[in-house]
């Protein structure tokens, strides 16, 4: 079975939309931050979730987590 994909999507790259800190009912102590990764303008297919640790490691993680989505999607070169 072939999956198939809406028009449009396959060739939109994702990208970091927001990196917001939110409180964190679960640990005491480190920052927390709340990401969103979209691809294009379908909402129905964005990323939501939490990272802990500095903003500076939470956006190297993040950054490394896209440039993943756009090589297996096929929207960017392997170094």
């Amino acid at each position: 079975m072939t999956q198939q994909f809406p028009e449009g999507m396959l060739e939109t790259a994702f990208q970091l939309d927001s990196v917001v800190p939110v409180a964190d009912a679960n640990r005491d102590s480190g920052d927390c931050y709340r990401y969103f990764i979209s691809q294009g303008t379908n909402l129905d297919n964005a990323i939501t979730g939490i990272r802990y640790g500095s903003l500076a490691d939470v956006h190297a993680q993040l950054r490394e987590m896209v440039e993943r989505l756009n090589e297996r999607f096929g929207k960017s070169k392997k170094k």
